[in-house]
């Protein structure tokens, strides 16, 4: 039995089923996270989504940026962006289906086993993984519940500040979407900045959200996509960062948790 993490797929069908075939992923022993971000951009989300489906009691999926536009389009019958390659993948008659699994995903898990935390873009550094799960179960019941297409129609902007302690729900449910599946750089008052998506040349208002001082005594392992620029590389031992730019011609990448082998599917 074996625990694996994979990064964005961002519908590269071919090396996600490579990565499967070269560690012999076996669905009725192992278990897979995928760090969000299942489809759009690449050439065959749909693919992707159907071995997604049929694999679905052996994988847990942390929802991305992407798969929350693919629930927004669907749910509030937004126009795609032609960008996203989607066409197939909203023609598909198992479209229902796939929306309905999405949404019964959450926005981070915690492997209890291996000490480590999940998500598309990161922990916040003020939350606790107790926090963090709490908070990424109430929004799960937002996007699950009868009032989501309300939820998803008021979901895009650049809310900077992390707001929970408030009775406004949407202002909760944006800065708790914001976190786990859009935050890169923190400004020094702990901001979310929206802006700026490079590597990691810190500047004297923006640092990574990983560079806290939370993270550098903790002894979580703290797994993460969504950031292609930072080619896996981070400034702290126990950050993972294993969105490698498949869709812009990089590797896909595999973690295995009991090991914490890379394997690229390059």
């Amino acid at each position: 039995m074996a625990t694996y993490a994979i990064g964005d797929l961002q519908g590269c069908y071919h090396p996600f089923r490579n990565l499967l075939d070269k560690v012999g992923f076996n669905p009725s022993q192992d278990h897979l996270y995928l760090v969000g971000d299942l489809v759009a951009r690449g050439p065959d989300s749909l693919s992707c989504m159907e071995l997604v489906y049929r694999l679905k009691d052996s994988i847990t999926v942390t929802l991305g940026n992407h798969d929350l536009h693919l629930l927004a389009t669907v749910l509030t019958n937004k126009q795609p962006n032609p960008k996203d390659k989607l066409e197939p993948l909203l023609a598909s008659d198992k479209l229902d289906r796939y929306v309905t699994y999405l949404q019964s995903q959450p926005l981070c898990s915690y492997d209890t086993q291996f000490d480590s935390f999940i998500s598309h873009a990161g922990i916040y550094p003020l939350w606790d993984i107790d926090t963090a799960i709490e908070l990424s179960n109430w929004a799960r019941t937002c996007y699950q519940g009868s009032n989501a297409a309300n939820y998803f129609s008021a979901m895009y902007g650049k809310q900077p500040t992390v707001t929970i302690d408030t009775h406004d729900t949407q202002v909760k449910f944006n800065s708790i979407i914001n976190v786990f599946s859009r935050m890169r750089f923190l400004t020094n008052d702990l901001r979310l900045d929206f802006d700026n998506k490079g590597g990691l040349a810190n500047t004297d208002e923006l640092q990574p959200w990983f560079s806290h001082p939370r993270f550098k005594t903790a002894s979580t392992q703290f797994i993460f996509g969504h950031w292609a620029a930072l080619e896996g590389k981070t400034t702290t031992e126990n950050a993972i960062a294993l969105d490698t730019g498949c869709v812009w011609g990089g590797p896909m990448t595999l973690l295995n948790l009991s090991t914490n082998e890379q394997i690229s599917s390059k």
